[in-house]
């Protein structure tokens, strides 16, 4: 399959390359809004207040409520927690049309949405945005971080849910 076409191969590439499996959420004048992602990570733990990103799909009908709210909630889900990533996903249908019904929620101190039972939420300030392609790198100043007390992140690679396992 190598060198037959550059985009099937970095597909191929990527799905082995397991990453933990994030809800983005976001909520204020322009409304509420969450979508699945699995592509954020820190930027750095230094300066005024610690920064992460994470890339949001163009086309999600969360991106437009992110970049007007000017923030946004990072909810890394934990094993078991699949059918969150699916509705947030729209592989299956929300209960009810509304994607929170499938979870808890409490507001953030940004007013966004953090997932009560996530392994781990960062509530940030949008402090910049840009599109690259067919997403948004959606970057936020951290102001706060709530930590479950136990739980491994629920992974995505070779096309599917993982678990993360300790040696």
């Amino acid at each position: 399959m190598n060198g037959t076409n550059l985009r099937d191969d970095f597909i191929e590439g990527m799905s082995r390359a397991a990453t933990s499996v994030s809800v983005v959420t976001t909520d204020g004048p322009a409304g509420r809004a969450g979508v699945t992602v699995n592509a954020m990570t820190a930027i750095s733990a230094d300066g005024a207040r610690p920064t992460m990103l994470a890339c949001v799909n163009a086309s999600a009908s969360a991106l437009p409520l992110i970049l007007e709210n000017r923030c946004f909630c990072i909810n890394v889900l934990r094993f078991g927690q699949n059918a969150v990533s699916d509705v947030f996903s729209s592989r299956i249908p929300a209960p009810d049309g509304d994607k929170f019904n499938a979870v808890r929620v409490d507001a953030m101190p940004s007013g966004a949405p953090r997932l009560v039972d996530a392994l781990v939420s960062f509530d940030c300030a949008l402090i910049s945005a840009e599109k690259i392609s067919t997403h948004h790198i959606c970057i936020g100043a951290v102001d706060k971080v709530i930590t479950a007390p136990k739980g491994v992140p629920l992974l995505y690679g070779m096309r599917g849910y993982l678990r993360a396992e300790k040696h």
